[in-house]
């Protein structure tokens, strides 16, 4: 018997139905319509960033005249108050809002399904205008991602559609967000695929492709097909600079370290050791960069102006240097208290900086094989977002998108991919990444390798059907070892305790002398002892730990409450083969669950000889309580792939939820196994 829906149709469902569309033509139209709102929100902010940094500053000139000619006070003042109105709506209203905001998307795709509340895209909006139109050192790029990723999020909760959809509109407005700051389309796809969504091979590229470009048409429309900066004319001189730019790629990998470092550093300072409301600390952190800029106004702001100062060579030699540094300094204040903003803009002025302050000295000694100092500030704009981003692919597309100089093609490349190489050596985690590390969230490829965590010994583990005896003799031993398939073979004693492991490594030495200690030695003796052992309860990233920690293939498995008591082997090949037939099984999961949600009469999809992935009711013995103390797996031979949630306007799916979850009245669950075991399951 078919069982039907709990749920009613979704509003996906019913607008598909009501306008006569695809759900692929459903999907570009969406696509459009995120670009669109999110090129009107990127225009909305720097219209909003604008008009308070006119308010703050007033004068005549540019906003950077103005700062400069600012009272000294007054440079104190203004940032001070900003800090002091963004804090307490960031309190209030969305914690989410504070400091860059692509970590809080990446984790949403990560965890969430893509889940963003709403309110993020309004509350970025205004603390970030506030934060930057006072003179904060951050940028605009990140706050303007995540409101894009924000709208579209949006839209997929106000449409129900699932969460691979709602991750793809997620996309989708975090793409449009990059596109539309830029002027550069392909870049903000790029950006979209390599920084948030981890994953190169990600299905759904074409609806991001298409926002972007609406986005940049929307951009447009209101600022002209113009780039942000004022860029010099660019030309390769010579073959010879090649290495210049080679070791300029080392030098910005190190400060682009140096960033990463100093942001966290000084963002664990206002956390551990500034005893004040977390709400006041913005304010702090306003007023100690208002100091910073009574010596060096240009630090203040998103510093577009001073980038084009650079690139054309105004700013060079010891300036440019002194600000390097203190706009890592700046930046790091006004990220690690708590403010809204980015470091997208910082990284590109940290990068020309960097570039026409060493351009100078390149060009000063090799007149004649070299480009003006800008040309290097340029490039070197790309290699720093390279090496902070660990995004080389998005650097380098952006660079020429700003430029469409195909001369600039070949130093570029050489300088971001060099220095997103020379910072992952430095650094494994990009700016964004460690920040997501730091909240105990890991991410490998696009996948979150939490889920070994999710993958128990008990279940992984081989049980020994060859052991050594603690007394067989030495010759014994060897043809034992020689016989067997696995590296290592455990010892026991008369009791079956484990005594160690031995192996033909750790016999090697004794092996010239085989005839010799062939009657005296015996296992014992050669068993190596100092063992790193595993228990049933353990998780496969932890044993995956102490293999790497003790470079070992494989490592005995104990009793928790008796560790001589061998329980059997767990070896690395086995963790890698189930975590990868886990993967597999999700993804099919997933698959199979879009077709039980666009499904309106039957919630069954059969997809192979007697397996089947079913939605069902919770059954009423669940209900207040969690997966571990349920153990489904283990009872009933099934495994929970989706856990909907009854009154939630997101895609309402849980994949594969944690362990504590408590099952609530009208929750439904998706569950994947055989058929006999799902109807013992739905019979409960």
């Amino acid at each position: 018997m078919k069982l039907k829906l709990p749920f009613s149709k979704t509003t996906f469902e019913k607008c598909l139905d009501r306008v006569k569309l695809t759900e692929n033509l459903f999907v570009i139209i969406a696509a459009l319509l995120i670009g669109a709102l999110a090129g009107f929100g990127t225009i909305l902010i720097r219209v909003m960033i604008k008009e308070i940094a006119d308010f703050s500053f007033p004068g005549n000139g540019t906003i950077l005249e103005n700062i400069k000619n600012a009272p000294w006070y007054w440079k104190i003042l203004v940032p001070l108050i900003g800090g002091a109105i963004v804090g307490p709506i960031i309190h209030l209203f969305s914690k989410e809002a504070k400091r860059s905001g692509v970590p809080e998307v990446m984790q949403s795709v990560l965890i969430r399904g893509g889940y963003i509340r709403p309110r993020v895209a309004i509350v970025k909006a205004i603390t970030t205008a506030i934060t930057i139109g006072t003179g904060g050192s951050v940028g605009r790029e990140g706050p303007i991602v995540q409101i894009g990723a924000s709208i579209g999020s949006t839209i997929g909760q106000f449409l129900n559609v699932s969460a691979q959809r709602t991750k793809t509109f997620v996309g989708c407005g975090a793409a449009a967000g990059i596109a539309a700051a830029f002027n550069a389309p392909v870049a903000g796809a790029l950006f979209a695929v390599e920084i948030i969504l981890q994953d190169f091979a990600f299905a759904q590229f074409s609806p991001i492709v298409i926002s972007s470009v609406m986005a940049t048409v929307v951009s447009h429309g209101f600022k002209g097909n113009f780039a942000e900066f004022s860029l010099p004319g660019y030309q390769l001189v010579s073959y010879h600079e090649m290495w210049f730019y080679l070791f300029m790629a080392l030098l910005l990998a190190v400060i682009g370290f140096i960033f990463i470092k100093s942001i966290y550093l000084v963002e664990d300072l206002f956390e551990d050791r500034i005893k004040i409301p977390v709400y006041l600390k913005p304010a702090l952190g306003g007023a100690l960069v208002g100091i910073i800029a009574i010596f060096f106004p240009d630090i203040m702001g998103v510093g577009y102006e001073s980038i084009n100062n650079a690139l054309h060579g105004e700013t060079i030699g010891t300036l440019a240097l002194m600000l390097v540094l203190v706009k890592i300094v700046s930046t790091s204040i006004t990220v690690g208290s708590g403010a809204s903003g980015g470091i997208f803009a910082p990284s590109l002025f940290l990068g020309a900086m960097t570039g026409v302050f060493y351009g100078g000295i390149i060009h000063r000694f090799f007149p004649t094989i070299t480009a003006a100092p800008g040309a290097y500030a340029l490039v070197a704009m790309g290699g720093f977002v390279s090496a902070v981003t660990h995004a080389p692919i998005t650097a380098i597309i952006m660079i020429f998108e700003l430029t469409n100089n195909y001369t600039i093609i070949l130093p570029l490349m050489i300088t971001c991919i060099f220095s997103t190489a020379i910072s992952s050596k430095l650094s494994r985690e990009s700016v964004y990444t460690l920040n997501l590390m730091r909240r105990n969230i890991h991410i490998s490829h696009g996948s979150e390798i939490d889920i070994m965590k999710s993958i128990f010994v008990k279940d992984v583990f081989t049980k020994i059907d060859n052991s050594i005896p603690e007394n067989l003799s030495f010759s014994e031993m060897i043809n034992r070892l020689l016989t067997s398939k696995e590296p290592y073979l455990p010892v026991l004693t008369a009791q079956k305790e484990l005594v160690g492991i031995v192996s033909l490594a750790t016999i090697r030495e004794f092996l010239f002398e085989k005839d010799l200690l062939a009657d005296v030695m015996i296992a014992g003796d050669v068993a190596e002892k100092n063992l790193v052992t595993a228990f049933p309860q353990d998780n496969c990233q932890t044993v995956l730990e102490k293999l790497d920690q003790s470079g070992l293939e494989g490592i005995p498995v104990v009793d928790a409450s008796n560790s001589n008591q061998l329980k059997g082997m767990i070896w690395r090949r086995d963790i890698f083969a189930i975590y990868n037939k886990e993967i597999k099984r999700r993804d099919l999961a997933t698959s199979f669950a879009s077709q039980i949600s666009s499904s309106q009469t039957d919630s069954t999809v059969h997809f192979m000889e007697g397996y089947s992935l079913a939605e069902i009711s919770v059954p009423r013995p669940f209900i207040g309580k969690s997966l571990k103390e349920l153990q489904v797996r283990a009872r009933f031979g099934v495994d929970i792939v989706l856990i909907k949630e009854k009154g939630k306007k997101q895609s309402s799916n849980v994949s594969m939820p944690h362990p504590d979850y408590l099952f609530q009245e009208g929750n439904a669950i998706l569950i994947l196994g055989e058929i006999g075991k799902i109807n013992l399951l739905k019979s409960l």
